[in-house]
């Protein structure tokens, strides 16, 4: 638990900063003015001195006193733009498929984009307060339900439908340009067994019963727009939503439980009001409520498209992730609110950042085993465990012998396997936002003589909150107040 300086005194930059670290270290606030806890103090700093490279180096200068952590307001700002991505916000710069370049991201800049800076900087956030309390009391929310120290969310994008056979022609030709003359034997080999038989809807399946025998529940993004003959050729909208095929893949995946999300086609980049279009086109196709987005090819423009997505409606965001490497586009391995750099404010939209892509690699990089691309899916998820954040991977469901991709799935496997002996928090991503919603939102409302903590949260969810001591054991006297 931390008492926060007054907002009135900060910049909505320092604001946003501060509501982060808090947050991802797991500080509930305290409202209560006559409780003795620990403080947080804002200092000044030269600019210069809070390069962000210098930042990593120093531990974001945090300084410990008794009762009182001190950080600057320069260090503030610096977070707030890593986590908010202000410098993507900011550049014209866009590759040939309208985004912006990984080249223009301050920690791929900066070789880091491999860590979750924001999230370790958290975490020596409250080293800093526990180092600080000397007997004062202190209370951690619980990291995740269950029990649970980290979480993880597999989540799909449904690219292709129909017309899977020309797909397969694009694939050979791509593996011929790199030389990978025994893969496209095996895949013309496959795709060969497999006419009349739909590889597209058995991948689908195979990924489902693969997860179902796991326990996962999962996230699948789905096109809902109108394919024509020039967003075929572009890779955008490639099949009818309506379709026989694709009302089967969506019934099959209502049936077994998992989330439906929108998966915005190019044009809505670019027009905001499509957004609103295809997710009630989505809805009354599933008759579920459709509360995730996540762009297609990660096609956006940092901060206005997102305004796009909160006036139609969506809860969060999952397009925030690197299209030619795995990393961590924001420096976090967590749940955060959307940021307009330009007007310092948060949005009221939830970014939830994926860290891996199954195509991360094998497009852009040339890597073509599928065990080097579960390899470094397995990295990216021990960054997020150490952090006590949330992985989130892509795995494409198309990724199939008939399509190109010959052991592919006994690698999804693998992956899936892997992460879940590791003991994560399981679940579909519009209930990890949910929760993690409500988490961000308590706080103590006062801390009573005899030692009770009276807890209160904005938004009660299925799963409790909690909180605990530093050793993890819990605070069995909370209680909350709704």
């Amino acid at each position: 638990m931390i008492r926060l300086p007054s907002c009135d005194a900060l910049t909505g930059a320092e604001r946003y900063s501060v509501t982060l670290l808090r947050d991802l270290a797991r500080l509930p606030a305290v409202e209560d003015e006559s409780a003795d806890v620990v403080r947080l103090e804002l200092t000044a700093r030269d600019p210069s001195d809070t390069e962000l490279s210098t930042c990593l180096a120093r531990d974001w200068y945090f300084e410990r006193g008794d009762g009182v952590v001190r950080v600057p307001r320069a260090v503030l700002r610096r977070i707030a733009a890593v986590a908010g991505a202000a410098g993507e916000q900011q550049t014209g710069v866009r590759d040939r498929y309208g985004r912006v370049p990984s080249s223009e991201n301050v920690l791929v800049r900066l070789g880091r984009d491999g860590e979750p800076v924001v999230s370790r900087a958290a975490q020596r956030f409250r080293e800093a307060v526990l180092a600080s309390a000397g007997r004062r009391p202190v209370a951690l929310c619980v990291p995740w339900p269950e029990g649970k120290r980290w979480a993880a969310a597999f989540t799909h994008d449904l690219d292709i439908v129909a017309y899977w056979p020309l797909f397969t022609l694009l694939r050979l030709s791509e593996l011929a340009r790199k030389a990978q003359l025994m893969r496209g034997m095996r895949t013309v080999v496959a795709a060969l067994g497999a006419l009349g038989r739909n590889p597209v809807a058995r991948g689908v399946r195979a990924v489902l019963e693969v997860e179902q025998r796991h326990g996962v529940p999962s996230t699948w993004f789905v096109l809902c727009g109108t394919p024509t003959l020039a967003s075929l050729r572009a890779g955008d909208l490639t099949y009818a939503p309506e379709s026989r095929a694709a009302t089967a893949i969506l019934r099959d995946l209502i049936a077994r439980g998992c989330e439906i999300g929108l998966h915005g086609s190019f044009a809505t980049a670019d027009r905001p009001a499509l957004f609103g279009e295809q997710r009630a086109r989505l809805e009354q196709l599933t008759g579920h409520p459709v509360r995730g987005v996540r762009q297609h090819f990660l096609r956006m423009r940092p901060g206005a498209t997102q305004y796009g997505m909160l006036a139609s409606g969506f809860q969060y965001d999952a397009t925030y992730g690197f299209p030619d490497r795995n990393g961590f586009r924001l420096g976090v391995a967590d749940v955060i609110p959307a940021w307009d750099a330009s007007a310092e404010r948060p949005l009221a939209l939830d970014e939830v950042p994926l860290c891996w892509m199954d195509r991360a690699l094998s497009k852009y990089r040339g890597v073509e085993e599928p065990d080097a691309w579960v390899s470094e899916g397995i990295r990216m998820a021990r960054e997020c465990r150490e952090v006590e954040g949330v992985w989130v991977g892509v795995w494409h469901p198309n990724l199939t012998p008939a399509l190109g991709f010959p052991g592919a799935p006994r690698a999804f496997g693998g992956l899936v396997e892997r992460i879940v002996a590791d003991a994560p928090f399981l679940a579909t991503l519009s209930s990890i936002v949910t929760w993690r919603a409500a988490r961000r939102s308590l706080g103590i409302r006062r801390l009573a003589p005899d030692g009770r903590i009276e807890v209160h949260g904005a938004e009660p969810v299925a799963a409790p909150l909690a909180l605990e001591d530093p050793a993890g054991r819990p605070i069995a006297a909370a209680r909350a107040v709704v």
